[in-house]
């Protein structure tokens, strides 16, 4: 058998429609981890759904219960030879609510539909479909090797990436020895298009600032006390604009990275972000000058208000509120003095004048990244670039949060992440959906990386 086989066999599984009827399969568990009342289900789809699924394919099985009560985890652990390199795979099979009645058409979130060229249902994008491609992918191989990989294989999926990853660093700390590995490949998030086959290597981290000023307690008629009381809104928003200008760009230094390097330049200058049709147009002139879009989302740090509330929006009174709270957003690359961040804004808001804000956090994520120049990079690209013809997009990181510190940091690996959904696929949202043509493009890219990592026959590429 050659890798054509192992690409023709996965092929087979696209087209015979038994790769959708399992992911439909897949989908109909209800996996909301942000439910309380879906502990049932977290812990069926990984004992009646993949346990079995990795069985069939020799792998032994662990479901690790949470340490914190959430949803469990489930290692499977698929061994060949100590001189062969092993790769640690990741998903999670927990999703967001399922937001029933709000879906196109009335469809079902907990079905797959198709239509057209999309294939509607939650967790189809975010990420059961996106670990159902990697585990067809793994099967085809296994087939075409007459029963066997080529390598070693773990793979631990989680049911709580949707609520912030909680247990995740505890198990793999705990589990540090079983989940050794030379290699961590795994599929999240949107490639950088539908059309472009895409690698990252990290995410940026993220960060939410709290600021809060209240000078009074009520509000007080404008026209009475107007021109005569301080208005905690308008100090918030001149306060908020020394921090970031009307373009969107950061003003104060110490929320900036450092400067990019030309090894990120050069990975991302054939990099083009262009929005779909569905998808919002770029902002003219937003931003940091003298960068192009792709340094901007995946090598700069950006600061957005994500909130801000005085008064009454909805019924305002005319009257002149007594506080007011806006909640901004760090989103950061590596590199990044992430710990002075808050005393540097403390800091620079007392002395413009803004002292009577305070200044809180929540809402953490790390920053993480595997250098570009990383031999299992390059083998990844090629390994792409052989299957579909032409280079796939570089990023130096995800321009989201992904618990990749976890792999990079706690477990010390290289991590190389091929996602296979697009920018439009509404994950998190009603009518999430995955795409046909991405989705056998990733079944062929899947299974070929697999067939070449089976080629490596010692732990380095």
């Amino acid at each position: 058998m050659t890798r054509i086989d192992a690409i023709a066999r996965v092929n087979a599984q696209f087209a015979s429609g038994d790769f959708l009827a399992t992911l439909d399969r897949m989908v109909g568990y209800k996996t909301e981890s942000q439910s309380d009342k879906r502990a049932d289900d977290l812990r069926a789809y990984l004992e009646q759904e993949l346990t079995p699924t990795f069985t069939a394919l020799g792998f032994t099985t662990d479901i690790i219960p949470s340490p914190s009560g959430r949803g469990p985890h489930l290692l499977a652990t698929y061994h060949e030879s100590d001189d062969l390199p092993t790769v640690l795979m990741y998903g999670h099979g927990d999703v967001v609510p399922g937001m029933e009645g709000e879906w196109r058409d009335g469809l079902d979130p907990w079905r797959c539909t198709t239509v057209g060229e999309r294939v509607y249902g939650r967790g189809t994008a975010d990420n059961k479909g996106q670990h159902a491609i990697n585990i067809a992918a793994l099967r085809a191989v296994h087939e075409a090797r007459g029963g066997k990989l080529g390598f070693n294989a773990k793979f631990i999926i989680e049911m709580g990436e949707e609520i912030g990853s909680p247990d995740l660093p505890k198990v793999c700390e705990a589990h540090r020895d079983a989940l050794k590995a030379d290699l961590f490949l795994a599929s999240d998030g949107p490639r950088l298009s539908a059309e472009r086959p895409t690698i990252f290597l990290g995410c940026r981290g993220g960060r939410r600032i709290h600021l809060d000023i209240e000078l009074r307690d009520g509000a007080h008629h404008s026209g009475n006390w107007g021109g005569l009381l301080a208005n905690p809104a308008t100090i918030l928003a001149s306060a908020i604009a020394t921090l970031i200008d009307k373009n969107g760009r950061i003003l104060l230094d110490a929320l900036k990275p450092p400067r990019i390097s030309n090894q990120v330049r050069a990975a991302l200058a054939d990099v083009i972000v262009a929005p779909s049709a569905d998808e919002p147009a770029l902002s003219e002139n937003w931003g940091e000058d003298g960068l192009s879009p792709a340094e901007r989302l995946y090598a700069w740090n950006t600061l957005e208000v994500l909130a801000i509330n005085a008064g009454n929006i909805n019924n305002p009174a005319n009257a002149i509120p007594g506080k007011a709270s806006a909640v901004l957003q760090l989103r950061f690359v590596v590199g990044t003095d992430i710990e002075n961040v808050m005393p540097a804004i403390q800091k620079h808001l007392a002395e413009n004048g803004f002292a009577d804000i305070k200044v809180g956090q929540s809402q953490y994520f790390s920053a993480s990244r595997t250098d570009i120049d990383n031999p299992w990079v390059g083998w990844a690209v090629e390994s792409v670039r052989k299957t579909t013809g032409s280079a796939p997009a570089l990023l130096p990181n995800f321009g989201g949060s992904l618990p990749n510190d976890v792999f990079t940091d706690t477990l010390g690996l290289p991590t190389v992440w091929v996602p296979h959904s697009y920018p439009g696929c509404s994950q998190h949202a009603p009518d999430e959906h995955i795409l046909l043509p991405v989705t056998e493009q990733a079944l062929n890219i899947m299974a070929g990386l697999f067939w070449d990592l089976g080629e490596v026959k010692s732990r380095a590429p």
